[in-house]
């Protein structure tokens, strides 16, 4: 058929006469025919008349489907294509969502593409467009091409826009001297009128009209603008147009400031968007960091995708919530099979059952106690309504009559959030995803009001409440809901006080007593909250997100409390996440009434239960594990500086050679230093200025070159933060940790965090950062358990991950919990002697451990029948030949040699270590092969020698256990098994 002859066919009788099923099926196979595409019956799953379920039947039919391509709904000449597109959105959602829809009236062909993420396309052709080749060549896509038909522009590139350009204005009031908050409650509301009008609900073109008048001055426009929004918040006549009621609470303040030229032109550039397809998962974000100035920075960073608060959503929400549909399916399928014609009693049984199901999601509540801009919100709120909509599918289907509308709606979210801004967006991001969602599935809109009030997205602290009268602080309420899902902050325990404040950090501890632990993260208030609530009954589940520190340490203390109370029913143990513009690994812990669901899922998979460190059930409950008393006060932190105390090393050696006015040695107060990146690298030969614990100010400045340095460079930084107590001194200078190193030859280091956990011994003079867990201990013995094996799986179970996946080392959690063998307990080596025997050295005293055989060879098989007293040694041994090679690769001694330190003004000798540095005639070659060799590089590459160390190391360790069947292959489950009765057992000695 040549396009001339299907033109005239199709606008000439008798076939332009023929009505709409007669004329559907002919008209599409010479459509095809014209097109040189395959008609229906010749692909799998592309046919006529594809049945589907919808809303208003028990089934309908659409015209034609071809899965993954489009359903196309025809009509006869002149039909209303809007009500056939209804018709398609009511068949397309049974019919997985194709990317197109397709109507047509054989006079018209309008393509409606619905690419998720997109915003909705129209493509018009019309009868006479068919003897175009070009036009055909676009329509024949329909069928070979679909992606042809995707907007180039996301949802989420237009919702970016907008948001960079009300940035840019609300960054340019607030310079002219705008109030902030004022600026972002008007901005806000330019926000929904642009949506507003983009779905028609604001007439079209009110509020771009007056902005695009060229005419008008920037006063005449604030009046009109003042106007316009006062009408809209009560309704009524502004100019020709009849404007909506609105109410809501958006427009009951309207304080519109004057704009310059400049702010008019860019809100006449934002007219230009297409604001019916702003993505209102992220609007309320990304509109709150334009709009804040303290969060302005973030503009451009990432946020937490749609798909991953679904990890939420889905098991506190939707599943459970389809549970109980499941059952009510039930019900409502036996009374209809028996019902034989409508409303006899089985069908009106029926209907009470379906009726009690809508009256449940009507009261549903879901509650975010931190909800920031209302994603959250957003996201529960679809979900719910997405629920909604397939069961009213279902029930149609299952032979009840159509509900008008949902019950669903803007009412069944509470939030409580303290920042201004966000509670704004919150309401507004609810208000626009409520509208679109009844725009996308075709639902009339509600217009008395429009917006409906959300006064219970509350803006107050979620946690404290203050009587105004009395100044009394008490824990604050929270309204009742069915669940709670939040993001709340994230505020590491060791940062609360800073970041909070003295005032806000005492009264969290005083009300909190005995509940959350005062070195817990700020999260673990909310799991604390909820966990009460849901005691009280006021609350059934809960999904939270925190950082993975929550399975560990002091946060694990709330877990604990919930795992006795309630049941950890879905969790993600490590997880991608977005928190204030950066990526971080989180936690998600979903817990509630142990009857609330009858899943249990642990990152993604079905297990039979979760630990509260958010293991497998089926796996060793290391949550059993306590801290135990023989290893404490072993392991410290290193020193928390706040402040430009480091200095390089030829400034360190220069200030060293100085005499001082009181006659000490700067050698007193400058010290090497060593963090994390020096232990899994090269040190960096950083110096640290260090005036100790507590001497006075006037002490410290009897050094003068690093006073000096300090009053510069520190002074000023704590004054920014009112941090002056003692500002010459570090902030946390960790006096603990100086005692038990005094007197120590050496002692031991390990990286808080690091992809391996590697200890290294240290030289007394280095003073250790923050970032280094210290333990106190100069012996190969210690040296040897904790580079084990049988340490490293235990500590790795034990501890958090950090960032990206990085384990982290707790002190309290990895260490204090650590069964030691019997005998070289922390305790057992707390004194400062060791014994050096053939090169290694032995605490002193441990019983049994020091008669040594002095001239047995240490091979395999030595180790493995040793007597009991040689155990010390071959622990030794092993540990010191590990720590002898490794330096040895590290260093090799034909390309570095030793520098002997300087020797300090005023001091005979050096107190400090030789630098290792390369050779002076090395070559190129061989530096750039030194410069590679560090720990992190060695332990990656694990090379067949280092393997063999470590391995007969981990058997002499494992004998000290007694555990003489121990194999590298030893799964890791084994290991922390017997770890764990160890542990167990020596909390019961001790309790004894």
């Amino acid at each position: 058929m040549t396009p001339s002859e299907f033109v005239t066919k199709w606008s000439t009788p008798p076939a332009s006469l023929l009505n709409e099923e007669q004329g559907a099926q002919s008209y599409f196979l010479d459509l095809c025919a014209l097109l040189d595409v395959p008609p229906p019956g010749t692909i799998d799953g592309y046919r006529f008349e594809e049945k589907a379920t919808m809303i208003g039947a028990r089934t309908g039919f659409a015209d034609v489907f071809y899965p993954n391509h489009f359903v196309w709904e025809n009509k006869k000449p002149d039909g209303n294509l809007d009500e056939a597109l209804k018709q398609l959105l009511m068949y397309s959602h049974s019919l997985n969502n194709p990317p197109l829809l397709v109507v047509c009236d054989r006079k018209r062909i309008q393509i409606h593409s619905r690419f998720t993420g997109h915003p909705s396309g129209k493509f018009l052709f019309t009868l006479e467009d068919m003897d175009s080749p070009v036009l055909r060549s676009i329509l024949r896509r329909v069928w070979t091409d679909v992606e042809h038909f995707r907007p180039h522009e996301t949802c989420r590139d237009i919702t970016e826009r907008a948001a960079n350009t009300f940035a840019i204005i609300a960054e340019g009031m607030r310079k002219r001297g705008c109030v902030a908050d004022e600026v972002a409650h008007f901005l806000t509301q330019c926000v929904f009128c642009f949506f507003a009008e983009s779905i028609g609900i604001l007439p079209t073109p009110v509020f771009v009209q007056l902005l695009r008048n060229r005419y008008i001055d920037s006063k005449n426009l604030r009046k009109g603008l003042h106007n316009l929004f006062a009408t809209m918040h009560d309704g009524g006549m502004f100019g020709a147009e009849e404007i909506p009621w609105f109410n809501g609470g958006l427009f009951r303040v309207v304080n519109v400031p004057e704009l310059t030229i400049m702010e008019i032109t860019e809100l006449r550039h934002a007219a230009a968007m297409n604001w019916s397809a702003i993505d209102a998962s992220i609007l309320g974000t990304l509109f709150e960091r334009g709009l804040d100035p303290a969060k302005r920075s973030q503009l451009g960073a990432h946020y937490t995708d749609p798909a991953t608060i679904q990890r939420i959503t889905d098991p506190v929400l939707t599943r459970p919530l389809h549970q109980k549909w499941e059952l009510a399916m039930q019900e409502i399928r036996a009374f209809t099979a028996q019902s034989k014609k409508k409303n006899d009693k089985h069908y009106k049984a029926a209907r009470v059952v379906f009726t009690d199901w809508l009256e449940h999601l009507k009261a549903f509540r879901l509650l975010d106690p931190a909800c920031g801009s209302g994603n959250f919100l957003f996201m529960g709120l679809k979900a719910l309504k997405d629920l909604e909509l397939q069961t009213h599918l279902d029930a149609v289907t299952l032979g009840l009559d159509r509900e008008a509308d949902l019950v669903t709606g803007p009412h069944n979210v509470l939030g409580i959030e303290i920042n201004e801004y966000a509670a704004e967006l919150a309401r507004i991001t609810v208000w626009i995803g409520e509208l679109q969602w009844r725009l996308e599935h075709k639902f009339p809109f509600k217009l008395h009001p429009v917006l409906a009030p959300l006064d219970l997205i509350d803006q107050r602290d979620a946690l404290l409440a203050i009587n105004p009268q009395t100044g009394e602080v008490t824990e604050a309420t929270w309204p009742k809901a069915d669940i709670v899902m939040s993001n709340p902050p994230f505020i590491g325990g060791s940062k609360k006080r800073r970041e909070l404040g003295d005032a806000y950090f005492d009264a969290l501890d005083t009300v909190f007593t005995h509940r959350v632990p005062g070195g817990a993260d700020l999260v673990c208030y909310w799991f604390e909250r909820a966990q009460t609530q849901i005691a009280a009954g006021l609350l059934r589940a809960a999904g939270l997100v925190s950082t993975q520190a929550i399975r560990a340490g002091s946060n694990r203390v709330v877990l604990d409390t919930i795992g006795k109370n309630h049941r950890v029913f879905e969790a993600w143990s490590n997880n991608e996440w977005v928190n204030e513009g950066a990526g971080v690994r989180i936690s998600i812990t979903c817990f509630g009434q142990h009857e609330f669901t009858t899943d249990t899922r642990l990152n993604g998979e079905s297990v039979s239960c979760i630990h509260t460190d958010l293991t497998d059930g089926m796996l060793v409950d290391l949550t059993q594990s306590q801290r135990l008393a023989v290893n404490a006060h072993a392991i410290f932190e290193g020193t928390k500086k706040y402040g430009q105390f480091d200095i390089a090393g030829n400034l360190a050696r220069e200030w060293l050679k100085l005499p001082n006015v009181g006659g000490k040695s700067n050698a007193l107060v400058l010290k090497p230093w060593r963090n994390g990146r020096d232990l899994a690298t090269h040190p960096s030969d950083k110096w640290i200025i260090d005036f100790g614990t507590h001497i006075s100010e006037h002490e410290a400045q009897l050094f003068e070159a690093p006073y000096a340095h300090i009053l510069a460079n520190v002074k000023p930084e704590r004054s920014r933060i009112n941090l002056l107590k003692n500002w010459w001194l570090h902030e946390r200078p960790r006096p603990e940790l100086r005692k038990a190193l005094s007197g120590l030859p050496r002692y031991l280091a390990t990286t808080r965090v690091a992809k391996h956990r590697i200890f290294v011994f240290l030289h007394p003079s280095i003073l250790p950062d923050t970032r280094l867990n210290v333990v106190a201990r100069a012996d190969d013995v210690t040296f040897g358990v904790l580079s084990s094996r049988i340490h490293a799986v235990w500590s790795l179970a034990q501890g958090s991950i950090h960032g990206c996946g990085t384990p982290t080392y707790n002190a309290k959690s990895c260490f204090e919990t650590f069964p030691f063998p019997e005998n070289f307990t922390p305790a057992d080596t707390a004194h400062q002697r060791v014994e050096e025997i053939d090169g290694v050295l032995i605490p002193a005293g441990l019983e049994g451990a020091i008669e040594i055989r002095r001239k047995t060879a240490v091979t395999p098989v030595d180790i493995a029948q040793a007597a009991p007293k040689t155990i010390a040694y071959n622990i030794a041994k092993a540990a010191h030949h590990l720590n002898e090679l490794r330096e040895n690769w590290l260093n090799p001694p034909e390309w570095t040699h030793q520098v002997p330190e300087i020797v300090p003004h005023g001091m005979t000798e050096s107190p400090y270590p030789d630098r290792i540095l390369p050779k002076p005639d090395l070559d190129e070659f061989a530096l750039t092969n030194l410069q590679e060799r560090t720990l992190t590089h060695l332990y990656n590459y694990r090379p067949p020698w280092l393997k063999y160390l470590h391995e007969q190391l981990d058997i002499a360790v494992a004998h000290a256990y007694g555990w003489h069947d121990y194999t590298p292959e030893m799964p890791d489950n084994t290991i922390l098994a017997r770890l764990l009765q160890l542990n167990i057992y020596s909390l019961d000695q001790h309790h004894g």
